[in-house]
C-alpha cells in the first residue's frame, strides 16, 4: 500500500536544499547595453556581445554589482573583498557562446542566513535557513519546441531560439543543506521563498514576478531513515515558478522517493520537473556522473573589488525587513494576520499603507484595496494599482466619512475613476452622486413608502421594527440610493411613533 505525506514523514526524514534565481531589473543586460524589458519580439535586445561573437568583449554591469551587495547584505552574508567571473563552458542552443559568464569559486557573498517562521502544532515556530552563496551570472536564452505534447524538445517537430533574455543579469542564491524541519518541510520552504521574494522586492532590485521567470526555484529533496543522520540521495525540481509549486514539489518528492524507498528502489539523482496539474515530478536528465564545465576564470572581465566604504553605504541604506514591517503594521493598524497575509500576497502592502498616510482609516483603507478596487482589478486583468491612486482612494473614504457619499455611492465614484471619467469630484459631479440629506425631500420619499404599504407600516407601529427593512429599502429605490439609510431609518421610525 502507498504511503502517503504523513506516513512517509514519519518514516523517513526530508533534507532540503534551495537554488533560487532572480533576474536583476536592471536596464541593460550584465555584460552589455542591450535592453533587458520583458515581451520585446524574439532576438530584437542582442549585439555581438550577448550573441557571443568574436572579438566582442563584455564590461560589467555596475548596477548589477551594487545589486547584488543589496542582496547579500539583506541576506547577512559576507562581502567577499575580491571576487571574479568563470567561464561554465557547456553546449547548448540557449547559449550562443556555448559558455556561460558566472561566478565560481570566488562569489560575491557568501555565509548568510534567513530566519523564517511558520504555523506548527505547537504554535509559531522560526526556522534558520542558512545561505551557502549568493553569485553573479547571465541568463540564458529561450528554447521553444514546438509540435510533440510535452512542450519539451523530446517529440518536437523543430525549436526557435529567442536570445533576448540571453545576458540578463541574474543573481543565484544558493541555500545550505536545510535539515531539522521534519513534516514540515514544504511549509519552510515556501515561507523561504516568500520571505525572499518580500526582501528582493522591497530591495528593489527585481520584479519578482515568478509567473514571468524573473524569479525561479530549484528544489532539492533527500530522503533518509528517520534517527539515522544520513543524507539520501538527492533528486532536483528545476525552474519551478510559484510559492504554492515550491511547496506541492516538496510533497510530491516525499510522496514520490519514499515509496520508491519503501519498494527496495533506489533513488536516481537526476534534474526533474514539476507538473503543475498533478503536484508531481517528472524525470529530466541524470546528474549522477559529475559535469565537467570545466570552468576557468574569465579572461576578459577584471576581477569584483568592491570598496569597503561603499558596501557600508549601501549597508546604512538597506530598507526595514519585511517581517519586521509586517509585524510593526499589524500591530499598528490592528489587523488580523490573515488580512495582512491577503494584503501581502496582493502586493498591496504599500498602497495601503500610502492610503493610510493621506489621512484614511486603515479598516476603510484595507477593506477598499482588498475590496472593490481588487474587484475591478480582475475583471480587467490588471493589477490594482493600475486603476486608481492612494490618494483618490482616500479621497473617495474621506467622503464617505464626511457623509456626502454612502458606501454604495462611492462604488459608483470608484468604478468611474477606474473608468477614466476624472477624479472623484469629477465623477461625482457628472454622475450626480450627491447624498440625499435634505429632511423635506427625505420625508417626502419616506410617505410615499408607506403609502404603498400600510400594512408593513401599521407593524413598524405596533413594536416590529424590523419591518422597517422593507420601508427604508423602498426609500433608498426612490432616491436611487443616495439617501443615507442611517437618516432615513431615524426619519422613518419617528414618524411612525418608534423614535
Amino acid at each position: 500500500m502507498a504511503l502517503n505525506y504523513d506516513q512517509a514523514v514519519a518514516k523517513y526524514e526530508p533534507t532540503l536544499g534551495l537554488e533560487v534565481h532572480v533576474e536583476l531589473n536592471t536596464k541593460s543586460k550584465m555584460f552589455c547595453g542591450c535592453a533587458t524589458e520583458f515581451g520585446a519580439s524574439p532576438n530584437t535586445q542582442t549585439c555581438p556581445i550577448c550573441l557571443g561573437l568574436p572579438g566582442a568583449l563584455p564590461v560589467v554591469n555596475a548596477k548589477a554589482i551594487e545589486s547584488s551587495i543589496l542582496i547579500g547584505l539583506a541576506l547577512n552574508c559576507s562581502i567577499a573583498p575580491f571576487s571574479r567571473f568563470a567561464r561554465k563552458n557547456y553546449f547548448y542552443p540557449d547559449m550562443p557562446k556555448n559558455f556561460q559568464t558566472s561566478q565560481y569559486d570566488e562569489p560575491i557573498c557568501v555565509n548568510g542566513y534567513l530566519d523564517v517562521e511558520i504555523e506548527t502544532d505547537e504554535g509559531p515556530k522560526q526556522f534558520r535557513v542558512e545561505i551557502e552563496r549568493v553569485h553573479m551570472e547571465e541568463d540564458t536564452g529561450k528554447s521553444l519546441h514546438v509540435g510533440g505534447a510535452t512542450g519539451r524538445i523530446h517529440g518536437a517537430d523543430y525549436s526557435l531560439l529567442d536570445y533576448n533574455r540571453a545576458g540578463i543579469p541574474l543573481v543565484e542564491i544558493v541555500t545550505k543543506i536545510v535539515g531539522g524541519t521534519g513534516k514540515y518541510a514544504p511549509q519552510v520552504a515556501r515561507a523561504y521563498v516568500t520571505e525572499l521574494r518580500d526582501i528582493l522586492r522591497s530591495l528593489a532590485v527585481s520584479d519578482v514576478k515568478m509567473e514571468q521567470g524573473s524569479m525561479r526555484c530549484d528544489v532539492n529533496l533527500s530522503l533518509a531513515p528517520v534517527g539515522s543522520n544520513e543524507l539520501g540521495t538527492r533528486s532536483e525540481t528545476k525552474n519551478v515558478n510559484s510559492l504554492r509549486s515550491v511547496e506541492r514539489a516538496v510533497i510530491g518528492e516525499v510522496i514520490r522517493q519514499s515509496n520508491r524507498l519503501e519498494a527496495g528502489e533506489r533513488i536516481v539523482q537526476e534534474t526533474r520537473h514539476f507538473q503543475e496539474e498533478s503536484g508531481q515530478t517528472r524525470s529530466g536528465r541524470s546528474k549522477e556522473q559529475a559535469e565537467d564545465y570545466r570552468y576557468f576564470p574569465e579572461p576578459d572581465l577584471v576581477p569584483v573589488a568592491p570598496a569597503a566604504q561603499w558596501i557600508e553605504e549601501l549597508r546604512a541604506s538597506l530598507p526595514e525587513k519585511p517581517s519586521t514591517r509586517r509585524k510593526r503594521l499589524q500591530e499598528l493598524w490592528n489587523v488580523p494576520a490573515k488580512e495582512m497575509e491577503a494584503m501581502v500576497n496582493a502586493e498591496l502592502l504599500d498602497v495601503v499603507e500610502e492610503t493610510i498616510g493621506l489621512g484614511a482609516e486603515p479598516t476603510r483603507a484595507r477593506s477598499w484595496w482588498l475590496g472593490e478596487v481588487s474587484r475591478l482589478a480582475n475583471e480587467r486583468e490588471v493589477a490594482p494599482t493600475s486603476l486608481i491612486t492612494p490618494a483618490q482612494v482616500a479621497e473617495v473614504i474621506a467622503l464617505i466619512e464626511s457623509g456626502e457619499l454612502t458606501d454604495k455611492l462611492a462604488r459608483q465614484v470608484v468604478e468611474g475613476v477606474v473608468g477614466g471619467e476624472g477624479t472623484p469630484r469629477e465623477v461625482i459631479d457628472k454622475r450626480g452622486l450627491k447624498v440625499v440629506s435634505d429632511d423635506g425631500a427625505l420625508m417626502v420619499a419616506i410617505e410615499a413608502a408607506i403609502a404603498a404599504q400600510p400594512d408593513t407600516a401599521e407593524r413598524v407601529r405596533g413594536g416590529n421594527l424590523p419591518a422597517a427593512g422593507a420601508l427604508i429599502g423602498a426609500v433608498m429605490k426612490a432616491t436611487g440610493g443616495q439617501a443615507d439609510a442611517a437618516k432615513v431609518r431615524e426619519l422613518l421610525l419617528k414618524h411612525l411613533g418608534q423614535g
